[in-house]
């Protein structure tokens, strides 16, 4: 699913609580976009982006927060 650039203009992404300082793993992501749930890797902001339906985000967010506290 794409976004239109004009849309992610004025986003403001956060951090993944799993990512770390050292450089690893580092996934960002942008809140209040309207249905959508845009997602980037924090290494490259200016490399593409992934934009999930926000049902089918929160959907697999809660699979992996139920995979980790086990």
């Amino acid at each position: 699913m794409r976004a239109g650039s004009e849309r992610l203009t004025a986003v403001t992404w956060r951090k993944s609580t799993h990512s770390n300082e050292a450089g690893g793993s580092c996934l960002e992501v942008a809140d209040g976009v309207a249905g959508v749930v845009p997602v980037r890797d924090s290494k490259r902001c200016a490399g593409p982006v992934l934009v999930f339906p926000a049902a089918s985000w929160h959907a697999f967010v809660g699979v992996i927060g139920d995979r980790s506290a086990s």
